[in-house]
């Protein structure tokens, strides 16, 4: 399998952390190969910077220490350091459960008081002997244990979950096609174990999923859901320090169901184009979406089976306003399409005299401080797209339609309600609150 599978990947956070070696790869891959062959350390982390290239391997993870924003980076977790569950006797062991099961502290590995260990991190330097926390060194077949505090018990196991119970339910049909947005099994734990929060409570986590607001998506109990077109199914965390975490569902190994006739022509929001234009609105040519030149990017069509994502074809992946494309031009990063508006015969739609359908010109500029600002443009300054004015997640806010009625805060599009310096909006980046748009002043020539 791929090297990063074993990684849990965050985007947009830095760490803080000591203990750290940088090195210049050229992509998350080769930072990974690093991150593996570090032997200054145990590498639990590595943080990789798109702009720079620059690779970061960390002896620690976030679980340990700091975090915070930082726009360009991205976060990958070796996960057999998030696992709070065991695997068979837990020999991959690398939680941090520091207690037996009578609750007795355990005793620092690297330590001789009150007991003289026979393992220790030096004699078996692969076995994860940290701090005082719960390991098997030995193959012990009744899992993970340590030296303890007490004087009158040298050892004992410990109570570490196994991973196989906390995944619940995985019979027949617990399985997902595509990216889960269909899946309405009962898995209710994490991939790292830890337990699902439910949807209709907000500790200790706050959100804006809330059931009338997604009345299709099924989201019950605290069962693993896709209702926002993530990679798979996740959940909000019981655990207050961790947000989010994806859930572990298998896909399916039967193909996925056939859809419904998939479209040549603009019918909504185009998710279902599957046309072959492969240039955009203002004429510059798609990059094929299996690539990441010129631009780099998470469209990748193995991790999304069911968007149609071939060749450099428009497409409408996330639910924009209409099919986009990244470009061939370095200098923009990704254009909307023009696909034909469904409604005409197919005669017309084919023919090779066909006129190019006109598409009413949007404003993309503004003037003054914006605030009279009506376009469609939905992405941020630094690429982040926008929040819908009338949704609470991620961000909470009071910018909402009801108390602007004035300020057309429709959709996602940037609005400058506020009277701030210039079009802006929320982010769908939980580590980015707000930011300015992509848009600039209108000079006096452009025509209205």
């Amino acid at each position: 399998g791929d090297i990063l599978d074993a990684y849990l990947r965050t985007d947009g956070v830095w760490i803080f952390t000591q203990n750290k070696e940088f090195y210049t790869t050229n992509n998350e891959k080769e930072c990974a190969d690093k991150c593996e062959a570090e032997r200054n350390f145990t590498c639990r982390a590595f943080l990789f910077t798109r702009k720079k290239l620059q690779c970061l391997t960390l002896a620690e993870n976030a679980k340990m220490t700091v975090a915070f924003t930082s726009t360009d980076t991205v976060l990958y977790e070796k996960r057999i350091y998030l696992m709070q569950c065991k695997r068979g006797i837990g020999t991959d062991y690398r939680g941090t459960e520091a207690k037996t099961q009578r609750g007795i502290l355990c005793q620092k590995w690297a330590e001789k008081i009150p007991h003289k260990p026979n393992y220790t991190p030096e004699k078996h330097p692969n076995a994860g002997l940290e701090e005082n926390y719960c390991r098997n060194p030995d193959g012990d077949e009744n899992g993970p244990w340590c030296y303890t505090t007490d004087p009158a018990m040298r050892f004992d196991y410990c109570a570490i979950p196994e991973c196989e119970d906390q995944v619940t339910h995985t019979g027949e049909g617990e399985c997902m096609q595509c990216n889960g947005e269909d899946y309405h099994g009962e898995v209710s734990r994490t991939e790292s174990g830890l337990e699902c929060q439910r949807w209709d409570v907000q500790e200790p986590h706050m959100h804006g999923f809330i059931l009338k607001h997604y009345p299709g998506k099924d989201l019950k109990m605290n069962y693993c859901r896709n209702p926002d077109g993530e990679l798979r199914p996740w959940c909000f965390t019981t655990n207050p320090k961790k947000r989010w975490e994806y859930c572990n569902i298998p896909r399916c190994t039967t193909p996925p169901p056939v859809p419904g006739l998939s479209s040549q022509c603009l019918s909504g929001k185009g998710e279902d184009y599957r046309g072959r234009i492969a240039t955009t609105e203002s004429g510059n040519a798609c990059q094929h979406w299996n690539t990441q030149f010129p631009h780099k990017h998470g469209w990748i069509p193995d991790r999304y089976p069911c968007k149609g994502l071939e060749e450099n074809y428009c497409r409408n992946p996330d639910g924009e306003k209409q099919p986009w494309c990244y470009t061939t031009n370095s200098s923009i990063r990704w254009e909307y399409c023009t696909i034909p508006p469904c409604g005409r015969t197919e005669q017309g739609i084919a023919g090779k005299n066909n006129v190019p359908v006109q598409v009413p010109l949007t404003e993309e500029c503004y003037r003054g401080k914006g605030q009279n600002y009506r376009g469609t443009t939905s992405v941020t300054a630094s690429g982040k797209k926008c929040q819908a004015w009338s949704s609470m997640f991620p961000h909470r806010h009071i910018k909402t339609p009801d108390k602007f009625p004035d300020a057309d805060l429709r959709d996602n599009y940037c609005r400058n309600p506020d009277g701030d310096s210039s079009p802006w909006c929320f982010t769908t980046d939980p580590n980015m609150i707000w930011d300015y748009c992509n848009l600039k002043k209108c000079d006096d020539h452009t025509q209205e």
